[in-house]
């Protein structure tokens, strides 16, 4: 008999034996239009036992793998100093214990927190960043913690070239000319990927990978906060996700699912597969 504790589906390792540890960050409190986000991670797990463990796309089962899900993390929803000071620490103990960071967010704030862990361990880090928006301002309504201003808050700790943003179709025109002089910015869809990822692998970096789910398309995710036409496929992020996932990955996210904005359950299915084909493709 095993306790009653519900995990991602496949994922039932423990955390000593693991290679790749999953939790949740259940946080939405600067979403700056539809709220929801903080329910992701739980909708994920729960609804994850509509699929099946194999991967037809790759050939691989969650349950030949070594993944341990160490549920949702408590956080401060009033504060996001706190949650985010909660998340680099639970990340860095996982970075120390010589294991991947896998985060569900959450709003795509909640990745600043991990990448501060990745970035103490690894001065290096690069990020590659799938998205509808830039995620580049200095402030939001004042606010310099914001899932609008996420990107910006990781160049402040990296620096210039080592943000590569693809799929990007939304934002300032100001942060469009500081991903120009900054970042490494390749609009619309995964143009540029190729390359970007031949020059990652050539230079061994270590790399942290983004996915914001609202990089797809509303018609094929339509419950997220903050939905934009023009976005890219579900087969085209799967392409990417196996691509990037050849470089020498350090951490990964996906985030900004919000269940309740698709009564029809497509959006948090469609999720569901995201992780388990980024899991499968970390999966070395």
């Amino acid at each position: 008999m095993k306790q009653n504790i519900e995990t991602f589906i496949g994922c039932g390792a423990e955390y000593r034996e693991a290679k790749i540890v999953l939790f949740g960050a259940p946080f939405d409190s600067t979403t700056s239009f539809r709220p929801g986000a903080r329910f992701g991670s739980s909708a994920i797990r729960h609804e994850s036992f509509g699929l099946e463990t194999y991967s037809l796309y790759q050939d691989k089962d969650l349950s030949e793998c070594r993944i341990f899900d160490s549920g949702d993390l408590e956080l401060c929803f009033g504060d996001p100093t706190l949650a985010l000071s909660a998340i680099e620490k639970h990340t860095a103990k996982i970075i120390k214990d010589g294991k991947l960071p896998f985060l569900i967010g959450g709003e795509h704030l909640v990745t600043l927190g991990a990448v501060r862990a990745a970035f103490k361990k690894y001065p290096d880090l690069q990020i590659v960043h799938f998205d509808a928006h830039a995620d580049l301002r200095e402030k939001y309504l004042g606010a310099r913690y914001s899932h609008a201003c996420v990107l910006r808050r990781c160049h402040d700790l990296l620096g210039d070239g080592k943000i590569h943003q693809f799929c990007i179709r939304s934002g300032e025109r100001e942060e469009f000319a500081f991903a120009k002089a900054h970042t490494n910015l390749h609009p619309f869809d995964f143009s540029g990927l190729e390359e970007t990822v031949a020059a990652l692998a050539q230079s061994g970096a270590p790399v942290y990978v983004t996915v914001d789910l609202d990089c797809l398309d509303p018609s094929v995710f339509p419950g997220t906060g903050t939905p934009e036409a023009g976005g890219v496929s579900f087969l085209q992020l799967l392409s990417a996700l196996r691509s990037v996932c050849s470089l020498n990955v350090v951490g990964a996210d996906v985030n900004e699912l919000a269940p309740m904005l698709d009564s029809s359950g497509a959006s948090t299915a469609t999720a569901c597969k995201v992780v388990r084909e980024f899991l499968l493709a970390l999966y070395h």
